[in-house]
């Protein structure tokens, strides 16, 4: 018997679904969600269709995956990445016999937060943050939490009265967003037991997702970037013959089948990790690779750190990136006086857009009043909390840091480029 027959639906009875012990945390809403009264969608694809409509994920088109703001249309965007971890994801999911529904919305809203500029921007805005000094001081803001803030806080949908709420997503697929990230530094990964505050989560990759479908997407998202990646390094000519080379070298050592005529690009390398996943997985052992694949990952991981991420290139657009967030983060912690008197058009008279937007956003999130027209977010039928309060300094901050983390690269360029020139 193959072992395509042997493998197939062997984690169907740990499923996310009503006979799973787990169920009933698993679809908990922090407030009950309105009824359609016709609606024929389950929780979890409520989820998803409620983070694909929400405007941070139309943002991800303009944001950084790995190459800055590129003006070549075939390069992989954060949203690209992640409609590739859905799909490595589901077919995963579906081999196994695991929910498609959850695996499908948490890797929707795996990066909904995520800065522009990718990770330097993510690096950018904690350092802004004025984190401890030291290698160990705790992040104060990193993307897998602030995904979760925006999708609990910051993201919104009219209801069917026409007021705007929050997403109100269920505990599974908050927690597969909170728990997306770590390294694959282990073999065996599985969900943990306990249903935990996910605000009491306070170190990136520490905590295992809840669900088997929220490890799932924590490989997919490995398996995703490292296959993709190399494809735009190819295209901008990042890698030359040597890096090729060497990539065989890696390949042929671990894996052994570069001399057998094979070739080594992105739909090979993530189909065949795809497939070593589900053929060593278990509920018993739980997510493992085979020890070739897993050295490989290991190895790939490091060429790519080595020979893409650490590129003079990508180093030198870092130092622009921090000129652009710094700029502008400097720029709206000024207006912070005039905030509290709901004059903030005054504060950034010569910067229009950046105005006008961020006076927007503290209507919508803030307790700021603005001074010319104080019923306006009645008007506008925000039925938001409020989040960020104006008058203290760290949370004037936090405000501050949210909105620039929503912006895309693009925009965040153009207030640069708004602040800047004269």
């Amino acid at each position: 018997m193959s072992y395509n027959r042997i493998m197939k639906n062997s984690f169907e009875k740990v499923a996310a679904n009503s006979l799973n012990h787990k169920w009933q945390d698993a679809v908990k809403r922090e407030i009950p969600i309105y009824d359609r009264g016709n609606s024929i969608r389950s929780d979890f694809d409520r989820d998803y269709t409620r983070l694909l409509h929400c405007q941070a994920f139309s943002r991800l088109k303009h944001k950084t995956q790995v190459f800055y703001s590129p003006h070549n249309d075939h390069v992989c965007t954060r949203m690209e990445h992640v409609l590739h971890v859905a799909s490595v994801s589901d077919t995963i999911a579906k081999y196994l016999g695991l929910n498609t529904e959850l695996t499908q919305a948490i890797a929707t809203g795996h990066d909904l937060g995520h800065a522009p500029f990718g990770h330097t921007g993510e690096e950018i805005l904690n350092s802004l943050m004025e984190q401890r000094p030291g290698a160990n001081a705790p992040k104060k803001f990193w993307h897998e939490r602030n995904s979760l803030f925006f999708a609990d806080y910051i993201e919104t949908l009219p209801d069917p009265d026409g007021f705007e709420r929050t997403l109100n997503l269920t505990y599974a697929v908050r927690d597969g967003i909170v728990c997306h990230c770590g390294e694959i530094d282990q073999q065996g990964l599985k969900p943990r037991e306990e249903n935990i505050p996910l605000y009491d989560i306070k170190v990136p990759g520490f905590v295992q997702p809840f669900t088997w479908e929220g490890c799932i997407v924590k490989l997919s998202d490995k398996i995703a970037f490292l296959g993709r990646d190399l494809q735009d390094a190819r295209r901008y000519h990042i890698l030359d013959m040597g890096c090729y080379r060497q990539l065989r070298e890696i390949v042929g050592s671990t894996l052994g089948f570069s001399s057998s005529g094979k070739a080594i690009n992105t739909t090979v390398l993530i189909n065949d990790m795809i497939v070593d996943l589900c053929k060593n997985s278990s509920p018993e052992k739980g997510l493992c690779f085979s020890e070739p694949y897993f050295k490989f990952i290991s190895e790939l991981k490091k060429f790519s750190f080595q020979k893409i991420y650490s590129h003079w290139r990508l180093l030198e657009f870092k130092n622009y990136a921090q000129n652009v967030l710094g700029t502008i983060y400097r720029t709206l912690m000024g207006t912070q006086s005039f905030a509290k008197n709901g004059r903030i058009p005054s504060s950034m008279r010569y910067f229009k857009n950046l105005s006008s937007t961020f006076e927007d956003w503290l209507i919508r999130y803030s307790n700021y009043i603005p001074q010319d027209a104080p019923d306006r977010k009645k008007t506008l039928r925000y039925e938001t909390p409020v989040v960020f309060d104006v008058n203290e300094y760290e949370n004037y901050q936090k405000c501050v840091i949210e909105y620039i983390s929503g912006m895309t690269d693009n925009f965040a360029i153009a207030c640069y480029d708004e602040i800047i020139n004269f």
